[in-house]
């Protein structure tokens, strides 16, 4: 199981362009395999990746996760295929139908049908990633198009994927899935038989299962998932969230955080590989300065 690290999530200086350069450095000398950025309200993750992958030499570089609807599917392969390019071949796209309240509330967009669009979106910019000509004809989009940027190659795209619908869709037009609160027991009863089906019938390659966590090595187990439960409180109360924290048993984000010691975590991590989780992505919580460096240095000795 791959191990990487969750940016970009935070205000202040850690979500700043040149915080997100020196953290991709400090990761990619510590040996861990990818750093994914969330796109929420700060910088755009597409961007800022581009730019830290002509800092970086090796790690992969993908985001957690992009929303397809305010973007054209035509829009962003060129935008991605540039990071791309920018990043010698390093970048995965993660997209994502983000949620109601942002896309009809914030942006004045309609979220009637997220399923087709975003199997129309994944018609669009499917073969645009993989440097082909896109030629469709949907409800939401009619394009007829092509790129050229070469040296970007071909680009991997993980879709941000809970319910049965969406999960098919990932399984049938993309490399897999990028997941957040989701917890082990759902991850292996729902998700990970029915997005591995779906892709088994479309005859592609076995799905990625990127699973993203908060995650703090703390001796004082009880504050921290109290300080988990008030800051990503705001996930419990979003309909895709709540439905697989639902599903797993859980109150909110704290029932499904990775907090505890060394050997607590070593059994979740452990626990996640042996149920198929492809990529581990550590949301390191800010419980405090020596909890994230003890909980970095933690990870790395699990590279």
């Amino acid at each position: 199981m791959r191990i990487g690290v969750m940016s970009g999530a935070s205000q202040g200086a850690e979500g700043e362009l040149s915080a997100l350069v020196e953290q991709a450095r400090d990761l990619e000398a510590r040996g861990f395999h990818s750093l994914w950025m969330a796109n929420i309200f700060g910088l755009d993750a597409i961007t800022t990746q581009a730019i830290i992958g002509r800092e970086t030499s090796t790690i992969e570089l993908g985001t957690a996760v992009v929303p397809t609807y305010p973007r054209h599917p035509f829009a962003i392969a060129q935008q991605v295929r540039t990071a791309a390019a920018a990043s010698g071949g390093r970048f995965t796209l993660g997209i994502g139908l983000s949620h109601q309240v942002v896309i009809e509330n914030m942006m004045g967009l309609s979220y009637a049908k997220p399923a087709r669009h975003m199997r129309e979106y994944m018609a669009v910019l499917g073969p645009l990633l993989r440097g082909e000509p896109a030629a469709f004809e949907g409800q939401e989009y009619k394009v007829n198009g092509a790129l050229e940027i070469p040296e970007a190659g071909e680009v991997p795209v993980v879709i941000a994927a809970l319910g049965d619908l969406m999960l098919r869709i990932a399984g049938e037009t993309s490399e897999g899935t990028i997941l957040w609160m989701t917890g082990p027991a759902t991850i292996e009863s729902h998700i990970i038989p029915k997005i591995s089906a779906a892709a088994s019938e479309a005859g592609r390659a076995a799905p990625r299962i990127v699973a993203g966590f908060p995650m703090v090595l703390t001796n004082d187990t009880e504050h921290a998932k109290a300080y988990i439960a008030k800051s990503l409180a705001v996930y419990g109360q979003l309909p895709s969230y709540r439905a697989m924290l639902d599903k797993e048993g859980a109150g909110g984000a704290a029932d499904v955080a990775l907090a505890g010691d060394e050997k607590v975590l070593d059994a979740a991590l452990d626990r996640l590989r042996d149920i198929g989780v492809t990529d581990f992505n550590a949301a390191i919580m800010p419980l405090d300065p020596e909890a994230e460096t003890r909980t970095l240095a933690y990870l790395e000795s699990r590279l």
